[in-house]
């Protein structure tokens, strides 16, 4: 689908790269290391919602009138709470094994921007895991890369393989991008926000 804007990924993200390349996109990759802080009060979907419009806010002053920036974050929620990328392997084991014989839900938040507007959109999926052994925690430490990801896994490598039972909504949400959410996204912006340029 042609856009009338110069499409810009605001995220270092490889899997976020990967699936808006998947849905037929050019795109621009610019980043920017920023604060991922928010403040405590916010639950759920909020706290996607801030952080990617921070993201956003943190590259906005970059744009030209003819592109339009996407930034996104992802979380996983369990238990009334954040369970975000490890800070080393013990934290990723204990991670996981909260995460063991239960249902949690993966948020993920992306906002589309434009020198003069913004809109966020979120998507929420429900995922189950098995009861994970030590075994298939260790396996998966030698097979994949818990270190970089929300939650201390990625449904796409082996733990998601072998330990997902069920899944309720968007696959590519739990990847990182809601990818039919932002196909329609991009279709109702080009419609509103490219005919008043």
């Amino acid at each position: 689908m042609s856009l009338p804007f110069q499409l810009i990924l605001g995220s270092a993200s490889p899997r976020r790269r990967e699936l808006l390349q998947n849905l037929g996109y050019t795109f621009e990759l610019r980043t920017q290391s920023g604060d991922e802080t928010y403040p405590d009060y916010l639950r759920h979907h909020e706290i996607t919602d801030f952080l990617a419009k921070k993201k956003a806010n943190d590259l906005k002053y970059s744009l030209s009138d003819n592109e339009l920036l996407i930034t996104a974050d992802t979380i996983v929620w369990h238990q009334e709470r954040v369970l975000g990328k490890p800070h080393d392997r013990e934290h990723a084991k204990e991670t996981l094994l909260r995460l063991s014989g239960n249902w949690h839900e993966v948020i993920t938040s992306v906002c589309f921007s434009t020198v003069y507007k913004t809109r966020v959109i979120h998507d929420v999926t429900r995922v189950k895991f098995c009861d994970l052994t030590p075994t298939m925690i260790d396996t998966y430490f030698k097979r994949g890369n818990p270190m970089d990801k929300a939650g201390a896994y990625g449904i796409q490598e082996w733990i998601g393989l072998a330990g997902v039972v069920s899944i309720e909504g968007s696959y590519t949400n739990v990847v990182g991008l809601p990818t039919a959410l932002v196909y329609n996204a991009l279709k109702d912006l080009s419609n509103q926000w490219g005919n008043e340029k």
